[in-house]
């Protein structure tokens, strides 16, 4: 095995962790303006999103807390699979009838994040993750079945 690819295989964990924190932080950070007007506020107005208002206001409930959860490492999984469905949902409803791309239709942000959080939920929380604290490895492998074992070819 080479350096580079012993190299990439260590550093993978920490790498996705990053990853996790980054885009949590992203999404806490745009559910909070929307429900408290911080950081430019609802829409880049300054104002919020009224309280109860559908989709709204449950859409940046979801972020905050789902951002929070998933930048923390805690209940990555499954914080991260409501958090994709929700762009999801935000990306059908609010941009795609539109137009068809998302650089045409507003719908980048939405798209990343249904990507990033689908991500997430089939990786894992990688390492510095606040489940592995709570709850140890469980659940985790230690190493992927792909590094275990080389396949016969």
């Amino acid at each position: 095995m080479s350096p580079l690819t012993t190299f990439l295989q260590r550093s993978t964990p920490h790498v996705l962790a990053l990853f996790r924190i980054v885009i949590g932080l992203l999404f806490a950070c745009h559910g909070a303006s929307s429900l408290f007007g911080v950081l430019g506020g609802a829409m880049g107005q300054g104002g919020t999103v009224p309280t109860g208002s559908w989709p709204g206001w449950y859409a940046a409930v979801i972020q905050l807390a789902g951002g929070l959860l998933v930048m923390l490492g805690l209940g990555t999984r499954a914080a991260a699979f409501i958090s994709s469905g929700s762009m999801a949902f935000a990306y059908f409803t609010a941009h795609q009838g539109s137009a068809l791309w998302p650089i045409q239709n507003g719908g980048e942000a939405s798209a990343m994040y249904c990507w990033a959080f689908l991500l997430l939920f089939f990786a894992g929380p990688g390492s510095w993750a606040l489940d592995r604290v709570f709850f140890g490895d469980r659940g985790q492998e230690a190493t992927p079945s792909a590094q275990r074992e080389p396949s016969a070819v």
